[in-house]
């Protein structure tokens, strides 16, 4: 989605308010100003005027203190909350800063005591907006199959309970949320009577909070109030897992039990939450004033579209809720993938400090060059390998093969610059055609991708096309003249490259791709492009410029692939990345070899596709499956996770210098390049 709060910036610099706060964390947290600042308001401390506003934390034990100097000055109080997408881990946990909060200056959301802001939205609003609620439903599809949630610290990959449960929600005691709907222990006792008088025979999971799990806040159920036929579920289960196996769902005022609601239940309600009232729940405390039905999709677009404040950590702005679904997404990944650790076996030196930056953030990587010390020390790590070297690990150990993304960086990683993607892959590798890989299952998948899906890659494909990005981003953007007729280009491969032993049979040179292309093609304009590292003489695969001339008819040293693609017709290649990049922006591409791009009736293959390759994706499919889902991503800016279009916008910005060490060592790779076997 587009950013829509250029205007709105402007508005609230018109608009702006000072917000006097009588809470420490309005100070301490820098998110939370952040946010606020960009709202329009501006925190100050001390005793407000006429026109100015006390901020409030939700119904904090320190919010007595703003609403007591407001009821001595008139000052109206504004209630700020977290949204409820807020992180990966609880902000109790690590401090995580929130992604987005709730601004209201009625109330609070969870407290039925007053009208809330976000209780006129869902009393008022017409939200019958056709394009609002179709990205209501978008964005609540995205967040079941990616499973997101307020906090975000489980594991997907865990499995629920046999199917057929009744789940009962637990909440951390005295939470403001159980307090404000007058609940107690009392309360969820009552609750968990109703759960199984009104399920005779159904067994029956308490769902804990992550909080309690974590120790740091006490729930009201404990072991004591299980028996056979009731049991806690304090594991990282998805949510999403728990609700889709539940046949009801019971809570006091819990946010999962909106996220109930969204997966297709009517859950019964022990409190007044902000979702009880609209026709969607069964409420045992119904609130009068509450008269209206809503959809699920009018209840969203409320609660998550309109009302909040949500922030992009990458822009430093505020943003849209599919923004900030990308950021979560990108960030839930990292952690999921990452909480176990890693073993990197026989990493290079240069390589060490941009893989712990990558995969490192959760627990550091601990770097072996031993494989039987390796295999060792697993435990329940996994073992990480550059793909190249993966002969060098133990054998019938399972492993995470490495390689560089193809949004890499500006500049080649040959002369050491910092990746901004990279791929972990547990199957094989995406250039070796010989072996099943997940980004060949990706795009085998990607003919059933949702639209929100498709919609995303095209938007990702044009940002690429549009910045005129390739996987390194160097070269002369001035072409010179070139031949008239039907251009054809050629990429030169470094021929000891692994694309290349594992992609090619007969024809795996560039001088033997030249000869092919030229036979094929005997009137066409041939242009060839050497690769720029071997330009840079640090690779293998340099043609002799007389011998390049028997067959081409220009050669093209040290330039802009992107600029080249848009003046040709076609691509003729062996497995080179390039081709991809000219599938892209809609060239012929015939291949000699194998890519990962090639066998999926995309381009014109002159060797045989492995029979896995069934699929017929779509141009945006094979985008989405190489741009999106394969590699992951680094923001260089923040030195954190971060979604491709982040990627993609950094690619076009001047980048953080190279550490002073990695750049002497490009500089002496350079003098040493016979040696590249040392670094590489």
């Amino acid at each position: 989605m587009p950013n829509v709060y250029n205007t709105d910036k402007a508005a609230a610099e018109e608009t702006r308010r000072r917000l006097y706060i009588y809470n420490g964390g309005f100070l301490t947290q820098s998110r939370l100003r952040r946010i606020l600042h960009l709202s329009g308001y501006d925190i100050k401390i001390g005793k407000p005027g006429k026109s100015d506003m006390i901020g409030v934390w939700g119904k904090s034990p320190t919010s007595p203190r703003g609403e007591a100097i407001s009821a001595r000055t008139n000052a109206p109080i504004l209630r700020v909350e977290d949204a409820f997408l807020r992180s990966v881990h609880p902000g109790r946990s690590n401090g995580e800063p929130p992604l987005g909060l709730f601004l209201d200056t009625g109330g609070v959301h969870f407290d039925p005591a007053t009208v809330t802001d976000l209780e006129t939205l869902l009393a008022k609003h017409p939200l019958d907006d056709t394009a609002l609620l179709n990205r209501a439903r978008t964005a609540m599809d995205r967040l079941k199959n990616l499973h997101l949630s307020k906090y975000n610290s489980f594991d997907p990959d865990l499995p629920a309970p046999p199917a057929g449960y009744v789940l009962v929600i637990d909440q951390t005691e005295k939470d403001a949320s159980v307090t404000s709907s007058n609940a107690d222990r009392a309360r969820f006792q009552e609750m968990l009577v109703f759960a199984q008088e009104e399920n005779p025979g159904a067994r029956i999971l308490i769902k804990t909070h992550p909080e309690t799990n974590a120790g740091t806040r006490a729930g009201y159920y404990s072991v004591a109030d299980t028996n056979d036929r009731i049991s806690l579920c304090d594991a990282p289960i998805s949510p999403w897992h728990l609700l889709a196996g539940a046949v009801a769902v019971y809570t006091v005022s819990s946010q999962l039990g909106f996220e109930a609601i969204l997966a297709g239940h009517k859950p019964r309600i022990f409190g007044q939450p902000f979702y009880a009232g609209w026709g969607l729940t069964s409420d045992e405390m119904p609130l009068a004033r509450r008269q209206r039905n809503l959809t699920r999709a009018q209840l969203f677009a409320a609660a998550m579209i309109l009302y909040p404040k949500w922030y992009d950590p990458y822009r430093d702005c505020l943003c849209e809720i599919e923004t900030v679904i990308d950021t979560l997404e990108a960030q839930t990944r990292a952690y999921r993938q990452d909480k176990n650790g890693y073993i990197a076996l026989g990493m290079r030196l240069w390589k060490r400090a941009p893989l712990q930056e990558f995969y490192g953030q959760i627990k550091k990587i601990k770097f072996i060059n031993d494989p039987v010390k390796a295999h060792d020390r697993v435990k329940n790590r996994s073992i990480m390998v550059w793909s190249s070297k993966e002969s060098c690990a133990p054998k019938d150990t399972p492993l995470l093969r490495v390689e560089d993304g193809f949004l890499r960086s500006r500049g080649l990683g040959a002369t050491l610059n910092a990746p901004l993607s990279l791929v972990t892959d547990d199957l094989g590798i995406y250039y070796d055609p010989s072996r099943p890989s997940r980004l060949e299952q990706l795009i085998n998948a990607a003919p059933n991708l949702p639209q929100h899906a498709i919609n995303r890659a095209e938007r990702l494909l044009n940002a690429v096309i549009r910045g005129k990005l390739s996987k390194y981003n160097i070269g002369t953007p001035t072409l010179p003249d070139l031949p008239k007729g039907y251009r054809i280009l050629v990429p030169g491969q470094v021929e000891d490259d692994a694309s290349i032993q594992k992609g090619c049979s007969n024809i795996c040179t560039n001088l033997d791709l030249l000869k092919r292309t030229r036979a094929e093609n005997p009137d066409a304009v041939i242009l060839f492009k050497p690769h720029p590292d071997v330009e840079a003489g640090l690779r293998q695969g340099i043609i002799s410029r007389n011998n390049a001339e028997l067959y081409a008819d220009l050669i093209l040293d040290k330039t802009d692939p992107v600029a080249l693609i848009n003046e040709i017709d076609a691509v003729w290649t062996l497995t080179s990345l390039l081709g991809f990049e000219a599938l892209i922006r809609g060239k012929s591409v015939t291949c000699l070899g194998m890519p990962f791009y090639g066998g999926w009736g995309l381009t014109t293959d002159l060797v045989h596709a492995p029979s896995r390759r069934t699929a017929r994706p779509s141009l945006l499919g094979l985008g989405h499956a190489t741009l999106i889902e394969y590699p992951r991503y680094f923001d260089p800016i923040t030195k954190s996770p971060c979604p491709p279009e982040v990627v993609v916008e950094r690619l076009q910005s001047p980048l953080p210098n190279a550490r002073p060490a990695t750049r002497a060592l490009a500089k002496l790779q350079g003098v040493f390049a016979s040696y590249a076997y040392l670094w590489r």
